[in-house]
This record gives C-alpha cells, structure tokens and sequence, in this order.
C-alpha cells in the first residue's frame, strides 16, 4: 500500500502568491514528530522576497514559551501553475530530525485567500490554515471532506487551540 493513492492530488492552479503572503493560523493538522506537541496559537506567516520565494516564519506556543523555526519557500517548477511549493528550513544542526525540504501543496484555497488547505504527494501531512484564528464550523467540515477526498485519513486532524486575541 505505502502511502501513494491512484490519483495524483488536485492541487489549486493559478494561485497569486502576493495575496497567499501573511498570516495564517494552523486551525487543525496531523500532528508530526517535528512539532511541537500541545503547541498552541500555531502560526506560519509568510513575505515574498525579491527574487520571487517565499521567506517562512513558523511560530508557536508551548507551556506559555514560543518557539519558532524560518525557511523559504518555493515554486517546485516555475513554469508549472500549479500551487506545488518546496519549504525548506534553515535547520538548527541539533535537530537533525526535521526534514529540510518539505512538499507544500495549496489543495484548497477559497476566492477571497481566507483559509487553505494544505498537503502533499504523501498523506502524512496535513493543514487547514485560516487568516483568522477560527475557522466556521461549516466550512471546516467542507475542508475536511475535501481532504478525505484526496485519500487523507481525516481521524487523525487535531485542532490546534488558538487564544482571541492572538499573541502578540
């Protein structure tokens, strides 16, 4: 079995990475060895540099302290229109663990660039990220159809608590 599924992914086409740049609050994803556990107010914000990448600040809390890790991102293939980024993270060596290049795939993205759904060619990982820290119950339950659709094993989303008002 391994963790390919029949059909390649649908992954979003034409997305406007200057209106994709900013703030983005984890609202649920399948909890991974290189977060944090229990991390809180999970955010990732994101600047489109000169040369056209991605500059990534990912940040979250845990027990009150924040931790954060940045990188860049970008396009997989520039010619291609498809929303398939690479992430790679400036890695602290002593976190060897990390992978330094990931698979950022934009699987959902709603006209108005509010919330996203995030993927890759595996099924290990997974996000929804919303541009405020809660997302409407109806159209995170429409994400999560959509990501079971693509052969995601949704049992395994876990919200991520978010404070109102956000840290600072």
């Amino acid at each position: 079995m391994g963790n390919t599924v029949g059909k390649d992914k649908e992954v979003v086409k034409g997305v406007d990475l200057e209106r994709y740049m900013g703030r983005w609050y984890e609202i649920a994803s399948f909890p991974s060895f290189f977060q944090p556990k229990n991390g809180e107010n999970t955010r990732a914000t994101y600047t489109l540099n000169s040369d056209g990448t991605v500059h990534v600040l990912n940040e979250t809390w845990n027990g009150g302290k924040r931790t954060s890790i940045e990188g860049s991102a970008y396009k997989a293939d520039p010619k291609s229109d498809e929303a398939k980024l690479k992430v790679k993270f400036y890695v602290p060596p002593f976190l060897p663990i990390i992978p330094a290049v990931g698979d950022y795939w934009i699987l959902y993205l709603d006209q108005d660039y509010q919330y996203a759904l995030i993927g890759g060619p595996t099924n290990k990982y997974l996000w929804i990220l919303c541009r405020q820290p809660h997302l409407d119950e109806a159209i995170y339950n429409q994400l999560v159809e959509k990501a079971k659709e693509e052969g995601y094993d949704v049992s395994k989303l876990h919200k991520t608590p978010q404070s109102d008002p956000p840290p600072e």
